[in-house]
């Protein structure tokens, strides 16, 4: 049986074990895996059963989704085939260690009242999650490379029009690329 550990931070595991140990049954039931948490270091132990092999990874992406921000729920996402979890570390984008330089940092991809963070998600089709000194976003692989782009570049500085236009227009070809795509009838 396939093993795989897990570390999330302490004050993320309350939120992986939920009321009753409802989430961790959960995340157990809808994977496959076994998933045993250890509360004081937050590790997290997952464990395949023989028949899937595949279920530790599964429920390993949601144990680390949960641990970088996402709510349970949003974390659920990553069960449906062809969706990714992807993390940027705000210090190695940026260069910048110091606590008020992270804090502004973040606060450029959150916007005032979540705006930033909610028309990201609105225009990739990524869930985004911004936690400590990480980002991290859920979604396929076009919708992750739009919004890992445009995370980047936010960091990076550019302002928030021209991202989101970057954005709108990225999404825009997508959707001209599927319509024009020939249907593929192999049956």
């Amino acid at each position: 049986m396939p093993v795989l550990y897990a570390r999330i931070p302490e004050d993320r595991v309350g939120v992986l074990i939920g009321p009753g140990g409802h989430t961790r049954a959960d995340v157990a039931r809808r994977t496959g895996a076994r998933v045993e948490v250890d509360g004081e270091e937050g590790e997290v132990r997952l464990e395949s059963p023989d028949s899937d092999p595949g279920a530790a990874l599964k429920a390993r992406d949601i144990v680390l989704a949960i641990g970088r921000g996402f709510s349970p729920e949003r974390a659920m996402r990553l069960l449906k085939e062809n969706t990714f979890l992807g993390v940027l570390d705000i210090k190695f984008t940026t260069g910048h260690h110091e606590k008020a330089a992270l804090r502004r940092i973040r606060a450029r991809v959150i916007g005032t009242r979540g705006r930033a963070r909610s028309r990201i998600e609105e225009l990739s089709g990524c869930s985004v999650s911004v936690y400590g000194s990480t980002v991290a976003l859920i979604g396929d692989e076009e919708q992750l490379d739009r919004g890992t782009r445009a995370v980047e570049l936010l960091l990076k500085g550019s302002e928030h029009s021209t991202v989101f236009h970057l954005l709108a227009r990225l999404r825009r070809n997508a959707a001209v690329e599927e319509a024009t795509a020939p249907v593929d009838d192999e049956r």
